[in-house]
């Protein structure tokens, strides 16, 4: 394709892919869809499955709809890619998001031994940017809606490609306006390069020190560290605690802040001791990180936040009306904390789907007074405290309601359909059809957001738990970790710390009996707070680390009941740490002494 060709005469290959998931390497196309565009206007379409050689995880298969049935049946990369190219020779490529397509087609087409023609490739998401700016959104769809172009079905290939196609069409006349050649247009559509503001320099907001030529930053002794999992902290002269950091493998990322490609300057130059102490897991690592730089208040640390991507759907409880609220971290105070969520828009779409299901205010924490009802109000969607009329009794009522579905011991997104599934047939028993059919659109779209979510939601106070986490290495130690009414109640080595690397023989009997007084102590920490979080601020911290960690990994957990079972506590202990089962008297003797006391 000459870069001089006129865009009028111009023909465009629109593709788009859905691939298994994985990144990297292990990333394989499962279908390819793709779109002649000409003049403006859609003209052939062609699409295929695509084998692939791993396994789909049941996620992507929820994802795009794609089931490994579906694939196993589907012809070879190797036979398919060969016509995609011949169709992509001569054309213009044009996909939404164009840099993820292409380097799949390129990785795809490599992987099989095919040669990919490399064309010229435009980016709707790049076009709707510099020729579309007021749109809200960026996505495929919410772009096409703002361009009233109908979106039906999404995440499947030939679907996508013809969205992305009208897209582009709908942009066309613009891109024609501003660029007569397609070598103008990849250059409208080009990255912007923006100067670069100077890199940030130490983590206590010091600039970075110019380091002479041919000198080393000195370095303080690192002989008393090992490779456990754990914390380091760097010391100055005086003994202030200059910077605390974690690791897997705690003396090499502490001699790593001091490699010869590491900036001088800041606490490194000043760091004369390092000390460490060491955990059994990375969990432990992170939990022992946080309370130390709480303790310590380190300047290196200075710039420590919170950027994992899970977010809460909490509720405060000590103002009038409470809402529901997206948040980074768990409430502190007496507050319902549900999560935690992976992705923010689809945690603030549900929180607007509980909203306007059970009446609750979708303003901010402050109640504003109002004449009028507003829109939710007119549209029966909010009980409209602010108007200053309403029943609190009646309010809070309807919030418990809500509240309840993740408070118990199932899925609270089950429990939320199975809600809106029963509303749904008593509207239609009494002959309210037109609720009926909103509820019935309410239940498809809120099925869609919860399988995207995936897990299972609950409020992080409803379920006790028992945690296990394993040394990295797998040597027979753990970190065990009670979670009780929302909170951290414990945590620390299994066994109080005897564990012996390389030793799986399991935990003896005086383990077990450390692990049931501890777990029998935890449970009543948490009594009279079973129903609520009552978290103080300085426990927040610690919940959203563990509670991240564990929505992200699957470790070994044991639901707790009030009152505690020794035995059952003692097979799971021992079936974690794949020990021998304990001996029936044993057994009995920990039951006993387990056993919740007289209230």
């Amino acid at each position: 394709m000459p870069a001089h060709t006129t865009l009028a005469r111009t023909e465009f290959l629109v593709v788009d892919t859905e691939t298994n998931g994985l990144s990297g390497d292990a990333c394989e196309v499962t279908e390819i869809g793709a779109v002649l565009v000409g003049g403006g206007e859609l003209h052939d379409r062609w699409e295929t499955l695509v084998g692939v050689r791993a396994p789909l995880s049941r996620g992507i298969q929820r994802f795009t709809g794609i089931t490994q049935t579906m694939v196993d049946e589907a012809p070879a990369a190797g036979l398919v890619l060969p016509e995609l190219a011949d169709l992509a020779r001569g054309r213009v490529l044009v996909a939404h998001s164009a840099g993820f397509d292409r380097r799949v087609l390129r990785q795809a087409c490599a992987r099989e031994g095919v040669s990919w023609p490399d064309p010229p490739t435009l980016c709707t998401v790049a076009l709707a940017r510099r020729l579309h700016p007021l749109a809200r959104q960026r996505r495929l769809a919410p772009l096409a809606e703002s361009l009233g172009i109908e979106v039906g079905v999404t995440h499947r290939a030939l679907a996508d490609a013809e969205t992305c196609a009208r897209v582009f069409c709908a942009l066309f006349p613009k891109l024609c306006a501003n660029a007569a050649t397609v070598q103008d247009a990849l250059a409208l559509l080009g990255p912007v390069r923006r100067r670069r503001a100077p890199r940030a320099g130490a983590t206590d907001g010091s600039r970075p020190a110019q380091r002479a030529a041919g000198t080393r930053m000195r370095r303080p002794d690192f002989s008393g560290l090992t490779d456990d999992p754990g914390v380091y902290v760097f010391r100055n002269a005086e003994g202030q605690a200059l910077y605390v950091g974690k690791s897997v493998a705690v003396a090499t990322r502490a001699k790593a802040h001091f490699a010869p490609s590491s900036a001088a300057g800041g606490w490194a130059a000043r760091a004369e001791t390092v000390d460490h102490r060491v955990t059994h897991s990375e969990l432990g690592a992170l939990l022992l990180e946080q309370r130390l730089i709480r303790e310590l208040a380190p300047p290196g640390n200075a710039r420590l936040k919170h950027q994992d991507g899970h977010v809460y759907l909490r509720c405060r409880l000590d103002i009038a009306f409470p809402v529901l609220e997206v948040a980074t971290a768990p409430a502190s105070g007496r507050a319902v904390t549900v999560g935690p969520i992976r992705g923010r828009v689809l945690a603030t779409e549900l929180m607007e789907q509980i909203n306007s299901l059970f009446g609750l205010r979708h303003c901010g924490r402050g109640l504003p007074r109002r004449q009028s009802p507003s829109a939710y109000g007119q549209m029966g969607r909010c009980l409209s405290p602010c108007l200053g009329d309403l029943d609190p009794n009646l309010y809070r009522r309807r919030l418990d309601e809500a509240l309840a579905l993740f408070t118990g011991e199932g899925d609270g997104g089950t429990a939320l359909l199975a809600h809106v599934d029963a509303e749904m047939r008593a509207a239609g028993a009494a002959q309210r059809y037109e609720r009926a059919a909103w509820l019935r659109r309410r239940h498809a779209r809120l099925r869609v957001v919860l399988d995207r979510l995936g897990g299972a939601l609950a409020a992080t106070h409803a379920r006790p738990r028992l945690v296990l986490a394993q040394h990295p290495r797998g040597d027979g130690r753990f970190d065990a970790f009670w979670l009780v009414a929302g909170r951290v109640a414990d945590w620390g080595p299994l066994g109080g710390g005897q564990g012996v690397p390389g030793a799986r023989s399991g935990a003896d009997a005086a383990d077990v009996a450390d692990i049931v007084t501890r777990t029998h102590a935890a449970l009543r920490s948490g009594d009279g707070r079973e129903r609520v979080g009552w978290l103080s601020p300085d426990e927040v911290d610690a919940v959203r680390i563990v509670t991240t960690y564990l929505a992200s990994r699957e470790l070994p957990t044991l639901t707790l009941r009030a009152g505690g079972d020794g035995a059952e506590i003692a097979r799971f202990v021992d079936r974690v740490t794949k020990g021998a089962t304990l001996a029936p008297p044993e057994l009995s003797l920990v039951t006993a002494a387990v056993q919740a006391p007289q209230r």
